[in-house]
């Protein structure tokens, strides 16, 4: 003998409850609360021709009070809280309403204001000094900025930043250029270059592939064979590549070269103004720039490296541009070559070393570019 089941229509689906002894009580409960129709239709339906009865409820036959329908369970409703800085308060203190004007202008400046991060996460595109026209526009822009350094400019000719060599093969010559005269390491570069196949020979693993005794016999020491080791080692496992290095932003590039052995802050600011010809590189440690910039402005003492962002703050973005001229400037004065040298010197030290060279050697120094052979005067030691 089965229950007698009754169906509660709700919408158009009918749920089906199977009835149980309780619902004579359920009854009498919404009968106490004047829900007649409820009173019959929970009770038991008997019947001798079935086992068991199916009484179906219609939304027609159930009339319920507004009181009761706060008893039954439903889910709130969320209410999204308007802060007080979108809804503006009267003199009263009181929030005045918002309009749909409010919202919509509100909604706007929030666009603009996400376009506008997202225009500045957005790398800037730098031009190379080679690229056409992009000298002329750094000469304009120094000329009108400085006045001093206009005076130059009219003196003096113009740059020239159109030879190029793949980043590897110009570091690699850096390294071997460091604290030599510059015809000895003309020759130890040659020497090098022909044991490599020729200069499009000098890659990683035709380096790597060269031994410490291999490179002593060429003149090579074995702590610059370490340095070359090391930097082959980076682009072997992927850390440095050529075309990496043409993609970095001055700011990555010079940390990520800086962790090569050998190669220091002023090693990495002559290959980014002599190889990569990037417009705004300010060598700060630079002996040669901060006594061209002492001369330029008349200052009493060599300016510190840490003075030189502020003194040169006006040449941005051509700050490579305006240190050519300083070195230019400071040859001008009366720089007499006494011999040729390069002074590209490891890491934090050049400074010191290039003191104790000052101490050692009492006539200046006419250095040459160790990356394209350009007289350099970047890193000459001066007496001061």
């Amino acid at each position: 003998m089965h229950d007698n089941i009754i169906v509660f229509p709700k919408r158009n689906p009918q749920f089906i409850l199977p009835q149980n002894p309780n619902n004579q009580q359920m009854g009498e409960q919404f009968h106490s609360e004047s829900h007649e129709p409820f009173t019959t239709l929970l009770q038991p339906t008997s019947t001798t021709e079935t086992e068991s009865t199916i009484t179906t409820v219609t939304a027609d036959d159930i009339s319920l009070q507004a009181s009761s329908s706060s008893k039954l369970p439903f889910r709130s409703r969320k209410i999204r809280k308007i802060s007080s800085a979108a809804t503006p308060s009267g003199s009263d203190g009181k929030s005045e309403p918002v309009s749909e004007d409010d919202l919509l202008k509100g909604g706007n400046r929030a666009w603009k204001r996400n376009a506008a991060q997202s225009t500045a996460a957005l790398p800037t595109i730098v031009k190379s000094l080679s690229c056409e026209g992009e000298l002329d526009v750094a000469l304009r822009h120094l000329t009108k900025s400085d006045p001093l350094l206009a005076a130059l400019i009219n003196t003096h000719q113009p740059p020239t930043f159109d030879s190029f060599h793949p980043p590897f093969l110009a570091l690699a010559k850096s390294i071997l250029y460091q604290q030599l005269a510059y015809k000895a390491a003309t020759s130890i570069y040659t020497r090098f270059v022909a044991l490599c196949g020729g200069e499009a020979g000098v890659v990683p693993d035709a380096v790597l592939a060269l031994s410490p005794s291999q490179l002593r016999q060429i003149g090579v020491s074995g702590r610059k064979a370490g340095y070359l080791h090391d930097l082959a080692s980076k682009y072997k496992t992927g850390i440095l590549s050529d075309s990496s290095i043409m993609g970095m932003d001055d700011k990555s590039l010079f940390t990520m070269l800086t962790m090569v052995k050998g190669i220091g802050s002023w090693s990495v600011h002559m290959f980014m103004i002599f190889s990569l010809h990037r417009p705004d590189v300010l060598p700060v440690g630079d002996v040669g720039v901060r006594k061209g910039v002492q001369f330029l402005y008349g200052l009493e003492e060599l300016p510190r490296p840490s003075q030189m962002e502020q003194l040169c703050e006006k040449w941005k973005p051509y700050r490579s541009v305006g240190s050519w001229y300083m070195w230019r400037f400071v040859e001008a004065k009366g720089a007499p070559p006494a011999r040729a040298a390069v002074a590209l010197v490891d890491g934090a030290t050049s400074e010191q070393q290039q003191q104790q060279e000052q101490q050692q050697q009492p006539q200046q120094l006419q250095l040459v570019d160790p990356i394209n052979g350009i007289v350099n005067l970047g890193a000459c030691i001066w007496g001061q």
